[in-house]
Formats: structure tokens, sequence, C-alpha cells
């Protein structure tokens, strides 16, 4: 298998040293790619003000970087295209995405107590030795380079808590000469004291993460003094070269009485502030009501700056770039919302703890870690463990929150071919089993040519008890694996209609509508999964039925096991199935199910009783730390 996963990798030589670093007599290295406060051209640049320049000079300015930036824009888009031409296939998805960008997440910890984020007293983290070494951090951000990666971003938690954060960025930087950018986002606290060394070792970009422009607001929020000192260290980038991108999050009722305060921003200062967005996670229980939407903010800013101009954007970039006539800065929307960039998404995480995320809003995680510390693991048994992550990436994701009744229709289900093993069977006649070819004794489907196409439903049911404990974090949505009523009526919609791919001789038919329900029950700690399927056709969807709801019970098994394994799935049966030559509906008599065929005139269609049997209620004893989101 490793010899079918080689890179196929161009010669690509290393970029001229003398173009990546000036030596200046008496001082450390310095990147070229930004000027440094020694030099005259940054000089001159520091000195000038938006008062002193003439408009015509201004307006000049402002069209030759337009041209330039278009045109680094496009030699990006064609490197872009080249890599993924030249590289394999280790870094791109089934929808043809090449994930050109790692996030690394170096730490856990942070200097603030931000109140959205984490409860004042901080959080229990994961011990150290659980973290990725920086030793590691390095192995891995090689390996991901020589598959094709160009742009590390090392987050947190916050990452200069990390004491060995610049001689990180420094070994990147040596040891990876391909490598076209290393960046860092930070709170910027400590940005006074670290970013000069942070130059020095190769830093190339910076993200600021700040919400609000007033000191007071900002206390109050980080529940730490420090705006000052913030903002100080976002003067020294522009200082020191860098156009420092200031990431803001928008919450209505929060801080979006700021946004043109932000907007101001960049009349003297060269940054570029983006709008974030507010992302409903399950640490903050999905409220949507909080989001901004990116057109809101638009009207807001041109009722006061009616000039507010688009600028271009990149292929990847997921920042719309907007500017003011005449101000230094620039302004992003990042709108995660309403109008997700997953068609170009080039971008993978790894967590602190070495997990590899290729999505921010999935849940699904391949611990490269546990791979690393393995005894013998290769180069190549990693590049495999990457490329199936990367090849499950979904299309996009689903970050809108699902309702308590999603109703979905499906026009039609994928089409399944099921193969018959040939096995050299003799000859033989099966005449009296219905899945069984009689004259081969081969598997075979049921022939419903002959049958008559009416309207089918089809209701199931089941039930998960799964104790007290974790009773209350499905109410309060605090597990760590995400909402689980929600995830779980998703895994119950994709499995009805996937029925035909599980069970092997079951026909693959158009579904119509496919309802689910998920309630949880919190006197009885349980929680009830009810699953109703329409399709017009020849046959019943009573195993469609059924099997949404057995995938929607493992489902929410799966998301619990980590707080307990006592949960009990119970209960799964078919409650009623109509359009048939015989319905079936379900009673309870004396708390036992029993089965009765009637005609459509004496069914009752409202009745559909839940049958419950006896099941072990003993307490669910666990501790499950506070673990916070991390963007």
């Amino acid at each position: 298998m490793h010899q079918l996963l080689k890179r196929s990798l161009c010669a690509i030589g290393p970029k001229d040293s003398s173009k990546r670093w000036v030596i200046a007599p008496a001082q450390k290295m310095f990147h070229t790619a930004r000027p440094t406060l020694s030099e005259e051209g940054s000089a001159s640049r520091l000195q000038s003000s938006p008062e002193t320049t003439p408009s015509s000079t201004a307006a000049e300015a402002s069209t030759a970087d337009k041209n330039k930036s278009n045109s680094q824009r496009d030699r990006k888009q064609r490197a872009n295209e080249q890599l993924s031409a030249n590289f394999s296939s280790t870094l791109i998805d089934t929808f043809g995405r090449f994930h050109s960008y790692l996030r690394i997440s170096l730490t856990e910890r942070c200097n603030l107590r931000c109140k959205y984020c984490m409860p004042a007293e901080g959080v229990q983290l994961t011990q150290k030795d659980q973290l990725l070494t920086s030793a590691e951090v390095i192995r891995l951000a090689n390996l991901f380079v020589t598959e094709g990666v160009r742009k590390i971003r090392l987050t947190g938690g916050e990452p200069t808590v990390r004491k060995d954060l610049t001689e990180i960025v420094a070994k990147l930087k040596a040891t990876n000469p391909l490598l076209e950018s290393v960046g860092i986002t930070t709170n910027g606290l400590m940005l006074t004291r670290q970013l000069v060394g942070l130059q020095r070792a190769g830093l190339d970009a910076l993200n600021v993460s700040l919400d609000t422009l007033k000191a007071a607001r900002y206390e109050q929020i980080t529940r730490r003094k420090g705006w000052d000192r913030v903002m100080a260290g976002i003067d020294l980038a522009i200082q020191l070269g860098y156009r420092p991108k200031v990431n803001c999050v928008l919450m209505k009722g929060f801080n979006d009485d700021e946004i043109c305060d932000f907007v101001e921003l960049t009349r003297d200062r060269d940054v570029d502030v983006r709008f974030i967005e507010y992302m409903p996670f399950t640490g903050n229980r999905w409220d949507t009501d909080k989001m901004v939407s990116y057109r809101t903010m638009l009207d807001t800013i041109r009722a006061r700056y009616p000039a507010f101009e688009p600028l271009p954007n990149g292929p990847n970039d997921t920042s719309k770039a907007y500017q003011v006539p005449g101000y230094r800065g620039q302004m992003g929307f990042i709108t995660s919302m309403t109008e997700h960039f997953c068609g170009s998404c080039n971008r993978l995480r790894i967590t602190a703890d070495g997990n590899l995320k290729v999505c921010l809003f999935g849940n699904t995680e391949v611990s490269l870690r546990d791979a690393l510390r393995s005894p013998g693991c290769s180069e190549d048994d990693l590049r495999c463990l990457i490329s199936a992550a990367v090849k499950r990436k979904k299309k996009q994701h689903a970050a809108s929150p699902l309702s308590t009744s999603f109703v979905h229709n499906s026009s039609h289900r994928p089409t399944t071919l099921l193969l018959a093993h040939d096995g050299g069977l003799h000859r033989r006649h099966y005449t009296s089993l219905s899945h069984v070819d009689e004259h081969t004794g081969r598997a075979t489907m049921v022939d419903v040519d002959d049958k008559v196409s009416t309207k089918r439903v089809a209701k199931a049911q089941a039930t998960v008890y799964v104790g007290p404990t974790i009773a209350a974090l499905i109410e309060n949505n605090e597990l760590k694996k995400g909402d689980v009523l929600s995830i779980s009526q998703m895994a119950a919609i994709v499995a009805a209609k996937k029925t035909s791919d599980l069970i092997p001789l079951c026909h693959n038919i158009p579904l119509s509508s496919i309802k689910v329900e998920t309630s949880l029950n919190s006197s009885t700690n349980e929680v009830h999964i009810l699953a109703k399927v329409k399709c017009d056709g020849k046959t019943g969807v009573e195993m469609e039925a059924l099997t949404a709801v057995s995938i929607a019970a493992l489902t929410v098994y799966d998301m619990c096991k980590a707080v307990s394994h006592e949960i009990l799935i119970k209960n799964i049966m078919l409650v009623e199935k109509t359009g048939g030559k015989s319905e079936f509906y379900r009673k309870q008599i004396n708390h036992e199910p029993t089965l009765e065929s009637r005609t459509m005139e004496s069914r009752d269609p409202d009745r559909m009783p839940i049958v419950t049997r006896g099941y072990r209620t003993d307490p669910i004893v666990t501790n499950e730390p506070f673990v916070p989101m991390y963007i």
C-alpha cells in the first residue's frame, strides 16, 4: 500500500538564501519580506501621515497597492494550482481541494479569562505529557510542508505563553525552505515583549484577536486589564513593517455598537480589521440570536461611509476585503455562517494534543500524536493516516443548528449495485426461499416489478437510557462531542437514505420524506427517537425507518460513551406501516407489545403508543472536565 501512496514530488529547488535573509551589522537576522525599522523606506513611510500626504499622492499609492495586490494574488493562485498538480494526493480531498494551509495549536493555556470562552477560575488542562513537544510539532510541520503545505499559523489557547514559541518559529523557517509564511494568532498582551524576537526568528504574519476598542469593556470581557498593552503591540507590529490582522467577533448587543469605531481604526493605521460572524458552537449553545450577519455589517458601515468599496480577493481567501477610500488600512468580513467558503477551503488544523481536524466544525479527529509515539511508525504510515483523514472531509460544514424536529426531503437515493460472490456453487433449486435464486442458489433481491406503486409510510422508534449525569449534560448542551439531539437526527436521516447500502438485500427506493424527532425526557433520563419515512413505491419503507432510529441511538451512545458506558439502547421497534397489502400498528397491552394487522378503515392514525420495559436506573458517577472549543 505504501508503494501506491509514494509521493511524486516535482523537483523544486530551495529559494536563494540571499532573498530570504538580510544580516545587518551587529544585528540578528531579519526576514526581508518585511522592512525593518532601520530601513530607509520604512522610516519614511512611518513619518508620513494622511494629514501631510496630498490626496493625489494617496490616490496614486492606493491604485498602485491594488495593482500590486492583484498581481500577488494572481501569482499565488497560479502557484496553488501548480502545487496541486505537482504534489501527491495526500492533501487533496475527494472534492479536489488541495490543502496548503496548516494551523497548529501549541497550547491550551491562555492568560485571559474571556467570559464567552472559559470560567473565571480557568479550565482543567490536558496533562503536559499528552501535548505535542516542540520536536513533534517540527516533525509534523516538516511532513506537511513536504506534502505541499505552504502556510503555517501557530495558535492556542494563547501561543505566546509557550516559552519555546520563538524557537519553534525559527526552526520552522530554518528547516523548511519551501515554507512561504509562518504566522501566529495572539491576544496581543505579550507582543511588546516578544515581537522583536519573533521577527528575528522569521515570523511573517500576525493576527491579533480584539473584540472591543473600549478599555473598560475589554476588562469586563476578559476579566483582565491590558487593553493598552494590546494596542501598543499592534502599533509596534506596524512599526516593524507588519500589516497585522485584527480579528473581531461581532455579537449582537455585545459589541456591535463598535462597528464604525473599528473602521476608524484603519484611518491612520495600516491594519486589516476583520469582522467574524459569530459562530454557534456547543459551548455557546447554538445561540444564533447573537449573530450579526455580513450584510447587516455592510449596511451599518455604508450608512456612515457611502464610498466603502470592495477590494479583490484571492481564490482561498476567507475574508471579503473592503476599504474606505483614503484610509491606510482595510476591512474584511469572514462570513462563516451566512456565506460559507467551504468550496475553496484549503485549511487543516492540529490541536495541542496532536489531533488532526480537517474541518473546524467537524467532531472527527485523528490522533497524529499517538501515531508519532508508536514504535516503528514511519513517515509513510503518517501520510496514509493524514490522507485517509483528508479524504473523509465533507463537502461543507454543518454549522447551522438543527431544530428539534427536522424534515428532510430526498428526491432519490444513490444507486447501489449488489454484486453476487462467485464461489463456484453447485446448481441447486431453492424454490422455497424468497431471497435466493431458485436456479443458482445465490442471494438475490425480491422481484417487485409486478407490485402496484402506492404511497407507503413507516414509523419506528427507539429509546436510549443515558442516566442522570449524561441527561444533564445533554440538556445543557455541554458534551464535548457536540449537540447530541441534533447530530443524532442528522445521523438518522443519512442512515435512512443509505439503508440499501447497509442491508444487502434491501431495495434501493426513492424516499419522498424523512422526518426524525429526538427529545430528552429529563424525568426518566431517556432520549426518545421517532422516525417517519415516506415513499411512493412498490415496496415498504419499514427498514429505512428502523435503520434511522437504530443509527440515531448508536450515535447517542457514541457521543456519550466518554462519560459512561452504562447506557442502555432499548425498544427499537416498528410502530406502524401503511400502504402495502396489509397495514400494521403496534399497541400496548399489559406493558407488552402485540402485533395486529388491520385495514386502513379500522386503524387509528393518531394512536402511536411507546412501549417501555424495565431497565437499570443506577446513578452514573463520573467527572468530565470543562473543555473549551478553540478556534
